[in-house]
């Protein structure tokens, strides 16, 4: 911790410096200013500049294969000044950030930090490309490492890496980065953001409740806020499938399809409105016995067994203990079409049981079967990386002015949404009063995790959140949700909005596409309401125009 020591005090040195200087010295441009001696004089001790380049105008940057988490260069970027800093954070760790730094007069005043995905391990530059388009500084870190989808493997016997990724590469990453983007610009920064889904969020919320001063404001979706109970449960809910031979096990992605359809079919209509979105999961009560193998009347060909049924409500059913502890909660119905990432995962030699074996054990020989409620017990003890995001009294943020989005899509089969409102609830309980001067939840009827909704659904989703416009492919063509690049449709300018006008977000118009026509077409749009109200249709109007919705 020395070296954070040492950082702070720079930074703290540093802000008054440049804001005493900032309407003194002439503004530089990106050629003249993107040089390491820009930066040098103001590093820590513990930080150097790896590589530093200027963009053109319409250009792309990345590191390609070399970034094994993000391997794709982002393209069409404004001109900018690229810097990556590498950051020794113990005597056996170091983590690496990225910074895209606008030309002078495209920059906004302020700073964007970009979170990541997963375990991934990489510059997230993918999902920094919309932030300069903004007007942002954008920063992300590679969390201390380098690996790709699904390797937990960099995690054994390396306790140091494990706890960059945690917290501490983030956390270092935007002390550092602000003072960097305060040293090209030669001017304080007037306001810090952040933007991060699943991973991203826990990563985000995790930092607020480190350093309240870190963000002024906060877009968090679908947090994994909780790794300590989310990957035992993730780990019980592949031991549902194991063996492969049970009669419960699902053995393709076709019998989750089946699953989906059918409590699509069924609990639809719940809400009041025949939609193809389930917009009240919580009231559903699917009947499978109309897809049950062996029924009368049952297409033998199209169907699951009555140890299937079993293993589905297994997984919608929340976890608890033998001992009646809380766990974690059970996926929402409408969920099932992303069942497949857990459960057809479920093997030797995957994902589900690689936390335990190189993050809570450092044990490469611990096996699934060898899971049980001791698993939850010892992580939350053990805690790797010091990772969870649990310190819920968050009144310190709260008393300086800081505000939160978080928003979670009621058909994520990935990370419960449920997940989001215990978070919630326990940060209401925790600061002691009605938290919504500061922190507003939206529930995205439809949505998966962090975006889009599943097949034949069409459900409205887009709000600029983070990774959604690359998921909706817009990068290229703009930014933002195309065609409505204003507060009342994207969620980061709403945020912008709360934080600097003191403007309320009471909704957010979430965006659907036909993506499938390359055009980009606006199919339907639908307000979000801030948690527990709801978006409810007037019965009049159509359906899928916004204003034909009010919350209640």
């Amino acid at each position: 911790m020395a070296t954070f020591s040492l950082t702070l005090l720079w930074g703290s040195f540093l802000f008054f410096f440049l804001y005493f200087t900032r309407n003194c010295i002439a503004q530089p441009n990106v050629a003249g200013n993107c040089t390491a001696a820009t930066f040098n004089s103001v590093l820590p001790s513990n930080a150097v500049i790896e590589r530093i380049d200027s963009v053109a105008d319409g250009g792309a940057y990345g590191e390609g294969a070399k970034d094994l988490g993000y391997p794709n260069n982002v393209t069409g970027l404004p001109e900018l000044c690229a810097i990556i800093i590498n950051v020794t954070s113990s005597a056996t760790s170091n983590y690496r950030f990225g910074i895209f730094l606008p030309v002078t007069d495209n920059w906004n005043g302020r700073i964007l930090t970009v979170g990541n995905g997963g375990f991934l391990g990489g510059i997230n530059w993918r999902d920094m490309g919309p932030g300069p388009h903004y007007g942002f500084a954008t920063l992300s870190t590679d969390t201390g490492h380098v690996s790709g989808n699904g390797d937990l493997t960099w995690g054994y016997s390396r306790p140091e890496t494990v706890t960059d990724w945690g917290w501490r590469a983030v956390h270092g990453s935007v002390v550092i980065g602000k003072i960097l983007v305060e040293a090209f610009y030669q001017q304080a920064i007037d306001y810090s953001y952040y933007s991060g889904c699943s991973t991203g969020g826990r990563q985000g919320l995790k930092e607020i409740q480190l350093n309240p001063y870190a963000f002024d404001g906060a877009l968090i979706g679908a947090p994994a806020w909780d790794p300590a109970a989310l990957m035992p449960w993730i780990t019980r809910l592949a031991s549902y499938n194991l063996p492969v031979t049970d009669p419960g096990a699902f053995t393709t992605i076709a019998q989750f399809q089946l699953v989906a359809s059918t409590v699509r079919a069924q609990c639809d209509a719940d809400d009041g409105l025949q939609d193809n979105i389930i917009s009240s999961p919580e009231i559903c009560e699917p009947d499978l016995s109309v897809i049950q193998c062996g029924i009368t009347g049952v297409d033998a060909s199209n169907c699951i067994t009555s140890e299937q049924i079993e293993t589905v409500k297994d997984v919608w059913t929340d976890y608890y203990t033998s001992e009646g502890d809380f766990v974690y909660p059970g996926l929402e119905h409408s969920s099932e079409a992303q069942w497949d990432i857990w459960q057809l995962y479920g093997n030797p030699a995957k994902f589900d049981q690689d936390w335990e074996r190189y993050f809570l054990y450092n044990d490469p020989s611990w096996g699934i079967n060898q899971f049980n409620d001791t698993v939850y017990y010892d992580a939350r003890r053990l805690n790797p990386g010091n990772a969870t995001a649990d310190d819920f009294d968050i009144s310190g943020y709260r008393d300086r002015g800081g505000k939160i989005i978080l928003y979670h899509g009621t058909s994520d089969g990935y990370i419960p949404t449920r997940s989001s409102i215990d978070f919630y609830n326990s940060t209401q309980e925790a600061v002691r009063g009605d938290i919504d001067e500061f922190f507003k939840l939206f529930l995205i009827p439809g949505m998966q995790h962090c975006w889009l909704s599943p097949a034949g659904v069409n459900a409205p989703w887009m709000i600029g959140g983070g990774g959604q416009q690359n998921a909706l492919g817009t990068f290229t063509t703009g930014y933002s949700v195309p065609n409505n690049i204003n507060r009342q449709h994207d969620a980061m300018l709403a945020l912008m909005g709360w934080v600097e006008d003191d403007t309320p977000v009471e909704s957010i118009i979430a965006s659907a596409f036909n993506i499938s026509s390359g055009t980009l077409q606006i199919s339907r749009q639908r307000p979000l309401c801030p948690y527990p109200q709801k978006a409810t249709y007037d019965a009049t109007g159509d359906s899928n125009a916004a204003s034909s919705w009010y919350c209640a």
